[in-house]
């Protein structure tokens, strides 16, 4: 059985994150999006939220597990029995940094595989750090998050 996790900030989940996890279930017989708690950041959304919302988000694709984690993700993999690593790439810029993380990944691990899947061309320039750059400005973010999120995004800069 080929189990994958697709980890994340997803704050917010996009559309662009949604594409690479429904591609990802057609590829695995489990997928595992798994919501990252950094405490080195502030998010929009608490790592609860952030569950929930992809739970609502991906509740059609029958293959898809919802998580979270903190520490090392190989750890977290072996725990889960994942056998891959799913990454999605957006562009060069991406792939620099993910190169980096797969190989420590590789060095942490040796059982665990990184595959990387391109964005579809349409979430090419899409990131969670645009959406809420525009969100805050009151630009329009329709059809880059998931619809159920969109006011509550929204909300959170007023």
């Amino acid at each position: 059985m080929k189990i994958a996790v697709c980890p994340g900030s997803f704050d917010p989940a996009t559309n662009g994150h949604i594409d690479i996890i429904e591609r990802s279930a057609k590829l695995f017989d489990e997928v595992i999006v798994a919501v990252l708690n950094n405490p080195q950041k502030q998010p929009l959304f608490s790592v609860e939220e952030r569950v929930e919302i992809l739970k609502k988000a991906c509740n059609s694709m029958k293959n898809v597990e919802i998580d979270s984690f903190s520490g090392l993700l190989t750890e977290y993999a072996k725990g889960k029995k994942a056998n891959v690593i799913v990454k999605g790439l957006r562009a060069v810029s991406d792939f620099e940094y993910e190169l980096q993380m797969a190989l420590m990944n590789k060095k942490l691990n040796p059982e665990i595989e990184t595959v990387f899947i391109m964005t579809s061309s349409k979430y090419s320039y899409l990131s969670s750090n645009i959406v809420k750059e525009v969100a805050k400005f009151g630009g329009c973010i329709r059809g880059l998050v998931p619809e159920i999120i969109e006011d509550e995004i929204y909300k959170r800069f007023r």
